[in-house]
């Protein structure tokens, strides 16, 4: 059995003092594939550098819409392109609209979003996104963009992920009529989390990746901790228990539906 974990922030600080440890975890735990991606150029490249020193680390670099403090729109993309060079990035990420925090401007959101879009066309990598409040500007966005992707590119069978997901079905099902992914993470845990886990149920195995978005979001009963990705097993075992199959079938899914996305390979 091995599982992986889409969206784990293995590059902020509280993995410094025993990142080997949380690797060696992982591993015990059958998680055979990381994904860690970048909030601004200084965490891409940190990513990066993970990616480096763990075999089965890989990385994805982008700008977050509540990290754009430092964004430049040509200087910017321009380094984000020198870093999607690497052999072991694998997506344009995390990136997205976030209207909770209002950290900078819609508009400056969406400037920002759109332009990495176009860079993860340039390039032909997948897209994470992050939604937090914003359904609508989001999904308006990403349909458009999803209209200007040609049939011969990956993207348009692939072009991402919504990771984090918190819409309700309807909004789930228009995602997946785009051909995207949808990041279940330790809230589907929760014991009063019966909406997403009604979701869950509802929705195909087939279009689900499992992520555990670490440091944050323990599943239960580890909620309030730090989270890290040996955790995706719990959550594979909730997912099982949801729609009532065994784990090495959530696992056996989930994983080929991360190497279809982000085509990486475990090493061994």
């Amino acid at each position: 059995m091995i599982l992986t974990d889409t969206h784990c922030h293995l590059n902020f600080d509280s993995f410094t003092n025993d990142m080997d440890q949380v690797i060696q975890r992982a591993t015990e735990n059958d998680i055979g594939l990381i994904l860690v991606p970048g909030l601004d150029i200084e965490t891409s490249k940190q990513a990066i550098n993970l990616a480096n020193t763990y075999k089965n680390v890989y990385a994805a670099v982008g700008f977050h819409p509540n990290d754009l403090d430092s964004w430049d729109n040509d200087n910017s993309i321009t380094d984000l392109y020198n870093l999607v060079q690497h052999p072991k990035v694998i997506a344009i990420g995390e990136i997205g609209l976030d209207y909770y925090r209002k950290y900078t401007t819609r508009e400056k959101q969406i400037s920002a979003l759109r332009k990495q879009l176009e860079l993860a066309v340039s390039v032909d990598l997948p897209v994470i996104l992050h939604n937090r409040d914003s359904h609508d500007d989001l999904f308006s966005n990403i349909s458009s963009w999803c209209k200007m992707l040609s049939l011969t590119s990956k993207l348009y069978k692939y072009p991402g992920v919504f990771h984090s997901f918190d819409g309700n079905y309807d909004y789930a099902m228009e995602v997946i009529n785009l051909n995207f992914y949808i990041g279940i993470g330790g809230p589907v845990t929760f014991k009063n989390a019966t909406d997403k886990q009604k979701l869950i149920k509802k929705l195909p195995l087939e279009k689900l990746l499992l992520e555990t978005d670490a440091p944050f979001l323990s599943p239960h009963p580890h909620r309030g901790k730090r989270n890290e990705p040996s955790n995706i097993s719990i959550i594979a075992q909730k997912i099982s228990e949801i729609k009532n199959i065994d784990k090495n079938i959530v696992a056996n899914i989930t994983t080929t539906n991360s190497k279809d996305l982000f085509s990486w390979e475990i090493v061994n």
